[in-house]
């Protein structure tokens, strides 16, 4: 069993910490930790992978996130007696490790599109009328948000057009250091860039709470499923400690169709642009009145008193 089946990355992680400056081992122990803790069993080899990784981060941390460690482990029957002992913990009886070939158990995690009632239904849009679906998609909650970007997928909307591969590479790469140093003002100001969106709307979808429209936008990017993981643990603090919601929101931007992102994109654009016309339409329309020249009636300026005078003394 290989580091990458219980963190994928990590010592890819790690590295980009040193190099950057980054320190996002608070970050990592917590997430290995909450990964753990949520499988009802463990092999041999995870529990001594668990041991390796985060034995290497205990004692690198800040005392809060060691005492949320702590915490977190001190109730858990199957935790190592190496991390018990470094945390000082009391030993408790536990049931056997499982077999060598059992798999570790997948967390726990909100399903998506888990719904005990009638799932929310997509009424196909006017296609004159994105931005009634701009808004919609945005005040909705997040079973109506999946109902709408599944609907998109047979949708008669168009498409936006998918960035140049060689700029979507350079912006991946901008958003994923961005998200590492948690800077949200240049994560913002890049995913308006790349996607060619005015930067208010940029700032509401990275700031959306539910998340989904930032997972929309990372995907009609092209933005790798591993590369968008990275994203959810770094770029917000409280996103990235909640195991639920990475796992949640990972799901979801795998389920997201290519198709769908580009077709809200596009959605996203044409009600920027309608907006945009229906603020200056007003301005615009009184100044071609103003700026109309009469037909008919015209009457010639009379000339200035000295210039008569003038005139008149000539012709004397």
């Amino acid at each position: 069993m290989t580091k990458d089946s219980l963190f994928p990355g990590f010592d890819g992680l790690m590295t980009l910490s040193r190099r950057e400056g980054v320190d996002i081992r608070p970050t990592l122990l917590r997430v290995l930790t909450d990964l753990y803790v949520q499988a009802g069993s463990h092999t041999k080899d995870e529990e001594s992978q668990f041991v390796e990784l985060t034995s290497r981060l205990i004692d690198e941390v800040d005392d809060a996130t060691r005492a949320a460690v702590r915490a977190r482990l001190a109730i858990y029957q199957y935790t190592p007696e190496p991390i018990r002992e470094k945390l000082n913990l009391s030993t408790v009886t536990r049931a056997p490790l499982a077999p060598q070939s059992t798999p570790m158990a997948a967390p726990v995690a909100t399903p998506i599109t888990a719904a005990p009632e009638t799932p929310a239904p997509f009424i196909s849009p006017d296609v004159s009328d994105t931005a009634s679906l701009h808004e919609r998609f945005f005040t909705a909650g997040s079973r109506e948000r999946i109902a709408i970007l599944n609907g998109l997928a047979d949708s008669s909307l168009k498409q936006a057009g998918r960035t140049d591969a060689k700029r979507r590479q350079r912006s991946i790469e901008t958003l994923e250091m961005a998200a590492f140093a948690v800077d949200a003002e240049n994560f913002t100001r890049e995913v308006g860039d790349a996607l060619l969106l005015p930067q208010q709307l940029a700032e509401r979808i990275v700031g959306d709470a539910g998340g989904e429209p930032l997972a929309v936008a990372m995907k009609a990017l092209g933005m790798p499923s591993e590369s968008y993981q990275r994203v959810l643990l770094f770029l917000d603090p409280q996103v990235g400690s909640s195991v639920v919601a990475v796992f949640t929101l990972a799901r979801l931007y795998d389920r997201i169709s290519e198709q769908s992102a580009l077709t809200m994109l596009g959605v996203w654009r044409n009600a920027s642009a309608a907006m945009t016309r229906a603020r200056f339409r007003p301005s615009l329309h009184d100044d071609e009145r103003q700026r109309a020249r009469p037909a008919f009636g015209q009457v010639r300026p009379a000339q200035p008193r000295s210039i008569q005078s003038d005139k008149s003394s000539v012709r004397r």
